[in-house]
Formats: structure tokens, C-alpha cells, sequence
């Protein structure tokens, strides 16, 4: 079957300074194949894919497009040598229209001299939607009107338009519903009938094993393996990627669902916008899961418990310290508070009461609402905790560092140092960043949207015996997820949502499985 060799890489290399992220890549690609690529974060495949597609430069070794040589100067010459890439994060630019960002660094087409013609590019703009089956959407409308899976959904569109012979999936489908994705499978699949390749890039194996026709795998920077279909094993390709056996299925091993009965958020008949008739308790020391598709209302569930939505009716409590002033500065601007240990009803007025009473909350959009890309490790990690490291209203440099530094060692986050910007980071030890800023600052309720979304077999694990230690010592936590065998293996109870509703609660059972959970969010 494969016989036409379409990109071949030899000895690829790329370094940062004197980090080597990826070391010496051999890896054929063939015409008519959907090869996916795997590894754990920090393994090099992103960079690999970022060298394919001209988003790095080579610093070492070669490529070849159908044989000739082949060095894209950026993404606009590898869109030249028909290669495309779909990034993981978001890849359009607000302020810009549709059409505007379908055509980015492509305007000279339309353009006559000093002025460009919309009516033209609008045209072939709605050419491109019409691949994506979203050819009723006006081009002309602002990108930041559409949802982020519609933005993700335009990105494909333009990168489709350009008609590529090798497109490249970086982490896309994670970010998407079950639709969304069942959208790129078909794309994917018409490509290869069509004699052209994907490179299809995600942390999801079994959607990978269900998907491609070979899986290469890294570790460290390094090609270990390429396995063909017929040779899938997905204990061999996990053990490939982190160089050990993995054994179980990484989740808690008890079935006691039991909790404090301690209420730590009460949401009582709560109406807003999707949500309808919502009543649920999060108790101290419980993991509580919450599922459904997409559309269900369970993000927007995460946000009104973190007060960023606010209710039509009903009400949202929470239930922590009692402020007072320590006795050393009860005067002054610069009033310090301390906490008592009995805990108090507040009604959830906004983001600032969720702080203020202990709740933290990492967003299923990772990147543009929980951190500062452009910041350092070290001020993403201390920014939720100013008022406990500041003395008199200053904070001293030296107890910003130890923090920082305990939360560095204690979650293992991979850096180069504490000042490298988080944007430089993989999603694994991003994430691992989101979750420093709100434990670090001793948040006692953690509502987690899609916690482990973009993270390998190896985060997960951490992540997993993190919460279930933070549980134990009393934390509630709140985890909203897609994956049903997640919720399954991590909650003491599941609620279940379906427009808008709790469709359906389910208790910690060695007896419950994917099928019981999936009856109630469809």
C-alpha cells in the first residue's frame, strides 16, 4: 500500500540554546496515509510538526517533498509546497473578519492597487466555509461573533482552501465537541481517498488507534517506534511512550464515595442562560463529577460556581473563612486579612467572592483565560497569592522565589527556569502551572474544566494521584469532563447534564460504566 513517499525527514533536529527538543527524526510520511503522532508533553512531536510546517526553522538535518529538497521559510512557503498545519490553540485574530482571517497574509490576491476587493475574497472565503459544511455563515462577520470551536472550525477551512497535500492536526480535535470532531475524521478520511496524508498529532490514543493507518511515537526529542495498524497495541504504544509499563488504568483504586458532609458550595434552583432549575451541593473532601456533550450547560455550570455567571434566579453560596484583620494591621491602606477555621455563607457575587472564600478554577480554555502567555512561570504561579506573600504591601523578591519554587518542584513542572514564559511551555506543564496558582494559594474548592484535555498518559497519572491526595486532605473539587472514563474512575458522585439539566446522578460504583452515563446525556 505504501509505495509514494510524500515528506521524509532525515536526522531532524532542533535545539533552544542548549536544549535539543528534537534529536536526529527520521519519519517517512506517504501519500494516501493518516499517520498520527504521539508522545508524552515535552516529547518533541509539536516541534516536529512546527518544523514541517515552517512555524520553526531547521537547525539540523533535512527534508524532502515527493524527493526534492525541502526547508519552508515560514508558514506561507510551506503553504506554497502544499503543507498545511491546523495549530492546537486558537490560530485566528480578533478585530479581523472571517473572510479576513480565511485569507491572512494572502490579501494581495484581492488587491487592486490600494484597495482590496471584499466582494472577491468574500466570495472564495464562502468557497472555504462551504468545505466545512458552514457555508451559511456570512464572511463578513468579526471572527470573535463565532464560539471556539467555529474558530477552530475556520482554521480548517483555510487551511482546506489552499487544497494541501500533506495537512498536519496538531491537537485540534481536543478542543472540540463529539460533532466537531466527527467533522475532522471525515476530512481526514476524504484526504487520504483523495491519495493525500495527515499527520494527525493528539494525546487521545484510542481516537488515534480508531483513526490512522500507522502511529510513530516519541520520547525525549527521539523517534522510538513506528507501529502499523494492524500491529496496535495500546499497552505497547503507552509503554513506548514513557519507557515503562503502565499498569491499570491510572485512576483511584478505592470505591468509597464517601465525603464530609460538610457543604462547600450550594447552587439552589439556579436558572442562567443555558442552565435551567439547577440545585446541586459540592461537599468538603468529595470529587464531583460532572458530564455531558458539549451543548449541555455543564461548562457554563463551572462558571457560575466560580461566580464569572451570574443567576436569573435562584442562588449561588459558598462557604468559607470569615475575614478579620490580624492584630499587626488592623490600620492603614494596606489591611491584611486572616481566617478563622469555622467557615461562613456568602452569596457568590462574582469572581472576587470565589477568591476571596478559597475557589480556584482552571478553564477548558487553558491558554486564554487561566494564564499569562507572555509572563513568567514564576508570576503566573504567584499572582492568586499577592495578599499572602506580601508584607506592608510590598513583596519581597526572595519569598515570591520559594514560593514559586515549591510549586515548581512539588508539581514537576518541566522548565528551563521559573522566569521562562509559560507560552513556551508544553500543555502538560501548563496545565500543571494551572493548577500551582490555585493550590499554591491554598484554594480549598477546585472547579477543573476539562483538567486533563491535551495531556499524556504521564500527566494524567500525576494529575489523578494529585486530586485524589488533595481529596483526602479535605479539598472539594469539581471536575467537568468530556471523558466518561475519567468521571467514571476519579468522582464519589456523577451528575450528568442534558440541555441545560441535571439529567441524571450516579454514585462511586465498581458496577458503573461508559453506557449508563451515556444513556443520560443523549
Amino acid at each position: 500500500m505504501k509505495e509514494k513517499v510524500l515528506l521524509e525527514t532525515v536526522n531532524l533536529t532542533k535545539t533552544f540554546g542548549e536544549v535539543r527538543a528534537v534529536n536526529k527524526v527520521g519519519i517517512k510520511i506517504y501519500s494516501g496515509e493518516i499517520r498520527g503522532l504521539i508522545g508524552e508533553n515535552g516529547s518533541g512531536k509539536s516541534t516536529v510538526s512546527s518544523m514541517l510546517s515552517g512555524l520553526l526553522p531547521v537547525t539540523d538535518g533535512e527534508m524532502f517533498m515527493r524527493g526534492a529538497p525541502y526547508r519552508p521559510r515560514n508558514t506561507l512557503d510551506a503553504r506554497d509546497h502544499k503543507v498545511s498545519m491546523i495549530v492546537q490553540e486558537t490560530g485566528t485574530i480578533h478585530g479581523l473578519s472571517i473572510a479576513e482571517n480565511i485569507f491572512l497574509g494572502d490579501e494581495a490576491r484581492f488587491s487592486k492597487g490600494s484597495y482590496v476587493d471584499r466582494g472577491a475574497m468574500h466570495r472564495e472565503a464562502k468557497k472555504a466555509l462551504e468545505l466545512i459544511d458552514m457555508g451559511h455563515l456570512d464572511p463578513g462577520l468579526p471572527i470573535q461573533t463565532l464560539n471556539f470551536e467555529e474558530r477552530k472550525l475556520i482554521e480548517i477551512a483555510r487551511a482546506l482552501y489552499h487544497d494541501p497535500s500533506l495537512i498536519i492536526v496538531d491537537e485540534t480535535t481536543t478542543a472540540l465537541s463529539h460533532e466537531g470532531r466527527e467533522m475532522i475524521h471525515r476530512i481526514m478520511r476524504k484526504l487520504k481517498q483523495q491519495d493525500k496524508a495527515v499527520l494527525f498529532i493528539s494525546h487521545d490514543l484510542p481516537e488515534l488507534m480508531d483513526t490512522c493507518d500507522a502511529l510513530t511515537v516519541m520520547r525525549d526529542g527521539n523517534l522510538i517506534t513506528t507501529i502499523e495498524r494492524h500491529q496496535f497495541n495500546e499497552s505497547l504504544i503507552k509503554k513506548s511512550m514513557v519507557g515503562r509499563e503502565i499498569e491499570g488504568d491510572y485512576y483511584r483504586s478505592d470505591w468509597d464515595g464517601s465525603h464530609d458532609d460538610q457543604v462547600m458550595i450550594s447552587v439552589d434552583n439556579v436558572s442562567a442562560g443555558i442552565l435551567q432549575n439547577i440545585t446541586i451541593q459540592l461537599h468538603k473532601g468529595e470529587i464531583l463529577g460532572v458530564g455531558g456533550l458539549s451543548g449541555s450547560g455543564m461548562h457554563e455550570l463551572g462558571k457560575l460556581m466560580y461566580g464569572d455567571l451570574q443567576p436569573g434566579k435562584g442562588t449561588v453560596t459558598v462557604y468559607g473563612p470569615k475575614p478579620r484583620l490580624s492584630r499587626w494591621m488592623r490600620f492603614g491602606k494596606n489591611k491584611k486579612t486572616v481566617s478563622d477555621e469555622r467557615l461562613y455563607p456568602s452569596p457568590m457575587k462574582n469572581i472576587q467572592t470565589a477568591i476571596a472564600n478559597k475557589v480556584g478554577y482552571v478553564s477548558k480554555n487553558r491558554d486564554q483565560e487561566t494564564l499569562i502567555m507572555e509572563a513568567s512561570i514564576k508570576t503566573n504561579l504567584t499572582l492568586s497569592a499577592l495578599d499572602q506573600l506580601s508584607r506592608m504591601g510590598f513583596i519581597m523578591p526572595a519569598t515570591e522565589k520559594k514560593f514559586a519554587k515549591e510549586q515548581i518542584e512539588g508539581l514537576n513542572i518541566k522548565a528551563s527556569s521559573m522566569n521562562q514564559t509559560v507560552g513556551e511551555l508544553s500543555g502538560g506543564n501548563k496545565q500543571k502551572v494551572s493548577f500551582g496558582k490555585w493550590i499554591g494559594n491554598d484554594s480549598r474548592i477546585l472547579i477543573l474544566d476539562s483538567p486533563t484535555r491535551g495531556v499524556d498518559v504521564g500527566v494524567k497519572t500525576t494529575m489523578y494521584r494529585l486530586l485524589y491526595s488533595l481529596k483526602k486532605q479535605g479539598y472539594s473539587i469539581l471536575i467537568i469532563s468530556e471523558e466518561l472514563p475519567e468521571l467514571i474512575g476519579m468522582s464519589d458522585r456523577i451528575l450528568m447534564m442534558k440541555d441545560g439539566r441535571i439529567n441524571k446522578e450516579f454514585v462511586r460504583s465498581r458496577e458503573l460504566d461508559e453506557s449508563s452515563l451515556i444513556e443520560h446525556m443523549i
